[in-house]
């Protein structure tokens, strides 16, 4: 009856890729402008006015560069999707668009900056490795290596620069296993970088929650606090941004357009998390591992001075600090 009809408009609706043309150009036009901007003062910020080059600034560097890159591409979504989805301009364009607009770059400098601020933390053997500028360069280096030996492959690989006039359109990969399967590799890749980040952000954060709670009159306790929810802020943002696209199946367009939109705006995000991790970052490596140890030598002394101030025991007259 009624009920049926309405779900069966709801389902045309939906169905129909032409009702999502406009609202594409234009939140595509709003992230290239503000991604672009963001990130480029961004760079602006990390290259001529902060001054410390350490291992995480290293990262966010090379993540506002990625992003730069990608909100290059986004025009081309804009002009695409302006002109009722069809690609006017040469096929292997469209191809090399495509594969800069999936780099997984930004993802994985993601996950090293997590792991990186995790190391520091908790004060681990490895750390020595992440605190030191000229490894983050070297693992920069091979991510933007791997990432360009990836693009060239797709490119001479691919079979598909026909004369069709769709080009970012979610295609079914029966026919090309090796990219179902590469596809696959990067999906995997992601969840073990989300897994990072978790445990990561999530330990950070809930160390410091639990720290700042025990002992709300320790010195900077309230920065710690601050420090923790930052911490979970970035794993929000990241949740939001990319989980959507790595857990759906996208059987309709249109859901994976809605979810492709969403890793899109991480663009215009990450400028966010680029100064909440520089100023996280300039608080905890070196305060942050102190927290436990502290605390832990401060509830020992609190323990002594207990025992000592007992008037049973024999040093109880020759203590200056019994009241």
């Amino acid at each position: 009856g009624y009920l049926s009809g309405v779900l069966l408009f709801v389902v045309s609706v939906w169905t129909d890729n032409t009702s999502l043309q406009v609202p594409l150009a234009i939140f595509y036009a709003l992230f290239f402008l503000f991604g672009l901007s963001g990130n480029l003062l961004a760079l602006w910020v990390f290259l001529r006015v902060h001054p410390k080059k350490n291992s995480v600034c290293i990262f966010l560097i090379n993540l506002a560069l990625a992003d730069v890159l990608l909100v290059i591409c986004l025009p081309f979504r804009v002009v695409y999707h302006s002109n009722n989805d069809r690609w006017v301009l040469p096929p292997l364009l469209c191809t090399m668009v495509g594969i800069i607009f999936y780099m997984y770059i930004s993802i994985v400098l993601l996950g090293f900056i997590s792991v990186d601020r995790y190391l520091k933390f908790q004060r681990s053997s490895c750390r020595r490795v992440f605190l030191h500028s000229r490894w983050s360069v070297l693992f920069c280096g091979v991510i933007w290596a791997v990432a360009f030996v990836c693009g060239i492959c797709f490119t001479v690989l691919n079979t598909e620069h026909g004369e069709s006039q769709q080009c970012f359109q979610y295609k079914n990969l029966y026919k090309s296993k090796w990219k179902a399967y590469f596809n696959f590799a990067i999906v995997g890749m992601f969840w073990l970088v989300y897994g990072a980040l978790v445990i990561s952000y999530g330990r950070i954060g809930m160390n410091l929650l639990t720290a700042s709670k025990e002992k709300p009159d320790f010195p900077n306790a309230a920065k710690y606090n601050k420090t923790a929810w930052k911490s979970f802020f970035v794993l929000f943002l990241f949740t939001i941004c990319f989980v959507p696209y790595h857990s759906w199946i996208s059987v309709l367009d249109k859901t994976n357009e809605v979810v492709l939109l969403l890793s899109a705006f991480n663009s215009c995000l990450d400028p966010v998390m680029y100064f909440l991790g520089l100023n996280s970052s300039s608080d905890t490596p070196q305060e942050l591992p102190n927290i436990t140890s502290h605390l832990r030598n401060t509830e020992i002394s609190a323990k002594c001075a207990t025992y000592l101030c007992q008037p049973g025991n024999p040093v109880y007259a020759r203590s200056l600090h019994c009241g």
